[in-house]
């Protein structure tokens, strides 16, 4: 059965830079980490979900690929892009990088956007990424993730203060 549309752009994309063979397509959705990581069976740490945020005054996207394990610190973002940051809507996503919230690969965009890798993501042998649907995913190392985005490591996991209830 030929895969989604999506899920060939990316297949396509990932095989242009050496890593043909890599997306599956799944029965169970992999719209969240946690449904991603039962389907696969992995942990949710070693999901690499793409967040999209947007610049409140300049409006440009900006790619967060975090552990499915975490929550990205706005407020840290926002230290280092420049700007206040908030969470990018459906329609902006779509725009912005061709695929629906839920099936956004780290790469292979529209439009190449500007990438931070939220650093626990680097400490895993392996980790799973969207492939362009809830149901299409694709396993790579973290260094093969630096490598195919372009990002940088950051530090934007939300730490959790147990001071604060």
């Amino acid at each position: 059965m030929p895969f989604h549309p999506n899920a060939q752009r990316v297949e396509a994309f990932l095989a242009e830079r050496g890593m043909p063979g890599r997306v599956i397509e799944l029965p169970q959705s992999t719209r969240t980490a946690a449904e991603a990581a039962q389907a696969i069976g992995c942990t949710v740490a070693q999901i690499a979900k793409s967040l999209v945020f947007r610049g409140r005054q300049s409006g440009r996207a900006i790619l967060v690929i975090a552990s499915g394990a975490v929550r990205v610190d706005e407020a840290r973002l926002a230290e280092l892009v420049g700007e206040p940051v908030e969470r990018a809507d459906a329609d902006f996503v779509r725009t912005q990088t061709g695929f629906a919230i839920g099936g956004v690969p780290p790469a292979g965009h529209q439009t190449p956007l500007p990438t931070y890798i939220e650093s626990t993501l680097m400490t895993l042998p392996e980790i799973w990424a969207a492939a362009g649907t809830p149901h299409a995913v694709f396993r790579l190392r973290p260094e093969e993730l630096l490598t195919l985005t372009g990002g940088h490591v950051v530090d934007v996991a939300e730490q959790h203060d147990p001071t604060r209830h």
